[in-house]
């Protein structure tokens, strides 16, 4: 079975609406995938904040009820990622990014994918073009 380190950018587009959502359909693809355990996902504990973050993000444009949103990441929480510390992937994250002048917050996903022997999906087009010949980073529109 396939891994992904699955970027919080993915995962919202399950749960918004596809009418502001650019290649919803790929991400819902792939979770059918997740769904049927062709692949499994794993994640860096940033995801969550990101998760949240997001969705806090959608609130506040009126996108998303907050009711919503609490249903989405109690859901996603009881799915049981496996989800990886940040402090482990802090050093090689922090080279990837002054290496290739990415943020850190992004470089940690790839720094699991690297440890983790993993392909990073992204619905991120700018970190997927920056880092794929570098680093196994698969952009979600090429999926």
């Amino acid at each position: 079975m396939n891994s992904f380190v699955l970027d919080a950018s993915v995962a919202v587009k399950w749960f918004l609406s596809p009418n502001d959502e650019p290649f919803s359909d790929e991400a819902l693809a792939v979770y059918k995938k997740y769904l049927s355990g062709e692949i499994r996902f794993i994640v860096p504990d940033l995801f969550w904040a990101e998760l949240g973050s997001a969705f806090w993000r959608a609130i506040r444009l009126g996108r998303f009820r907050k009711t919503s949103a609490q249903e989405a990441i109690t859901y996603l929480m009881k799915c049981d990622l496996p989800t990886f510390s940040i402090a482990t992937l802090l050093d090689r994250a922090l080279s990837i990014a002054t290496a290739f002048d990415r943020t850190v917050y992004d470089s940690l996903y790839v720094a699991l994918a690297v440890q983790s022997d993993a392909q990073l999906i992204t619905a991120d087009e700018r970190l997927a073009n920056a880092l794929a010949a570098h680093f196994p980073v698969k952009w979600l529109g090429a999926m």
